[in-house]
């Protein structure tokens, strides 16, 4: 089961998902919101995924590893609050299931996608959103040419077949998310820098 711990909250946060079963990890932890709590409520967590380090994704990391003892997983150990390194292509395992990471910079340097192709499930971070939307390349480290190659990237590996798209802002997609992903590849290309 996958919840965003997130939800409901009124302030500037990412999505935080709650992947629960044999390995309970945390992708992403949010920021400007007490989560601890809602992670306890839920029965703690073995270990952290970061889809990325900018702000809003890891304001509440500090929080979260003091808190439940865990290390935080993620692509440059570099930055502040990465305990261990994630390779590109790297496996790592989320709930039940094992996820390939793709390295997929464009909106941050260090920004990973993690892929189910067993669980049908994507963990996007900010790559793309729904109905076409894709992450910002305006701020620091952000490169829209990139972005598009990281896009083209997921395209190529995720099954058309997805069940289900986890992003960092906004809703989750359950109907046709590979759809999203071309639309947001289509967007980007139109939209240039």
């Amino acid at each position: 089961m996958i919840q965003n711990l997130a939800a409901g909250v009124r302030a500037f946060t990412s999505n935080a998902f709650l992947v629960e079963g044999d390995r309970r990890v945390l992708v992403d932890t949010g920021a400007n919101f007490d989560i601890t709590e809602r992670v306890t409520e839920h029965g703690g967590i073995d270990a952290v995924v970061m889809t990325h380090t900018h702000a809003d994704h890891v304001g509440n990391l500090a929080d979260v590893k003091a808190e439940f003892d865990v290390r935080a997983w993620g692509f440059d150990t570099d930055e502040p609050g990465i305990d261990e390194p994630i390779a590109d292509e790297e496996t790592v395992q989320l709930g039940d299931h094992e996820y390939v990471a793709l390295h997929t910079p464009g909106h941050k340097n260090d920004h990973c996608c993690f892929y189910s192709a067993t669980a049908g499930v994507l963990f996007a971070g900010d790559l793309v959103f729904q109905n076409g939307s894709f992450g910002r390349t305006d701020l620091e480290e952000g490169d829209h040419g990139l972005l598009v190659e990281s896009i083209d990237r997921v395209l190529d590996v995720v099954d058309e077949d997805l069940d289900e798209m986890h992003v960092g802002h906004g809703q989750s997609m359950t109907d046709r998310p590979y759809s999203h992903i071309e639309l947001a590849a289509r967007m980007a290309r139109s939209s240039g820098p």
